[in-house]
């Protein structure tokens, strides 16, 4: 019989991931623990890591009309591996650090590492392979995206530290995880401007709405241990906390579209930048008005919709930029 979890799953599933992920149903059982610990179970963080890069992508094609060729293909596509598996390695990082504090909390005992299914020092090679693997990816891109993406490591080393000397250790995951709009820019335009760092202060923004949600989900233990975070910070004034943080996101990405579109007199471009904006922003308050900080089922919902909230403007840049 496979070993039983505190919540009633089996073979060391962990407490969060879908029932019906493919890591559980499809994965050989010898490679499950070592996923689970990238948290593939759980696509929804390398959505959060990739849709960036298409923002960044998006917005420089809008800067640069008619410069689109099949290299941004390339980027496009490569994207998505190199999300993958930084947000694997980056993932692994976080609970080889977290070991002790995960085996303290509810929903994170289950995890590989506090549960025992891999050693540390298994998941510290495990992190090397998959950095690796994400570098090789990387040097396909022009010499100062790689020199970018090697500063990325920065940012990803620091963040699961954040939160025992600051409240708001979401600042650092959004500078981590909005790094790709930085990526995607420079593997086009080789450079970077006011623009996409514009765009990128905006994605900090959405980080602080959707995992301030997020973290409402551990507030209790999180208290119970000492472990700071923006939820515990702002308790019950969160939804306006979150209000904020979604009009600041939105108008931050209107400024940087309005940016690249408007000194060259290009109206449909700006207006179809405008429009994933607005859409942006209008799933933002959707979210908002179905927020029930103490329920912590509808939490861990409303977050992973903020994959189809990161589309909307990943998919408007990239076809204003076509135009």
């Amino acid at each position: 019989m496979p070993d039983s979890q505190p919540d009633g799953r089996a073979d060391g599933q962990v407490a969060d991931a879908p029932p019906d992920n493919w890591v559980d149903r499809w994965c050989p059982a010898w490679s499950r623990p070592y996923l689970r610990l990238s948290r593939a179970d759980r696509p929804i963080g390398t959505w959060l890591l990739l849709l960036p890069c298409w923002w960044g992508l998006g917005l420089a094609l809008m800067a640069n009309p008619g410069s689109a060729g099949w290299s941004d293909l390339w980027v496009a596509l490569a994207c998505v591996p190199g999300a993958f598996l930084m947000r694997g390695a980056g993932c692994t990082w976080n609970d080889y650090t977290d070991r002790h504090i995960d085996g303290a909390v509810e929903r994170t005992r289950s995890r590989p590492l506090p549960s025992g299914q891999v050693s540390p020092k298994a998941a510290l090679v495990w992190m090397a392979a998959q950095a690796l693997l994400a570098f090789m990816i990387l040097l396909t891109f022009n010499p100062f995206t790689i020199a970018l993406g090697i500063a990325a490591l920065g940012p990803v080393a620091i963040y699961p530290f954040a939160k025992r000397f600051t409240w708001w250790p979401q600042v650092f995951l959004g500078i981590a995880f909005n790094w790709g709009i930085l990526v995607g820019w420079a593997a086009h335009a080789g450079s970077l401007s006011w623009a996409p760092l514009t765009l990128y202060l905006s994605a900090i923004a959405w980080t602080l709405f959707y995992d301030t949600i997020y973290a409402h989900q551990d507030r209790e233990d999180d208290a119970l241990i000492g472990v700071k975070s923006t939820a515990r910070l702002f308790a019950d004034n969160t939804p306006r906390w979150l209000f904020l943080f979604l009009v600041v996101s939105v108008t931050l990405m209107g400024v940087a579209v309005l940016g690249v579109t408007i000194p060259d007199g290009r109206v449909v471009p700006a207006l179809v930048g405008l429009a994933a904006a607005w859409g942006f922003g209008w799933h933002l308050a959707w979210q908002l008005s179905g927020l029930r900080i103490n329920d912590p089922a509808t939490c861990l919902r409303l977050f992973r919709t903020n994959r189809t909230a990161g589309l909307i403007p990943a998919l408007l840049f990239i076809g204003a930029g076509l135009l």
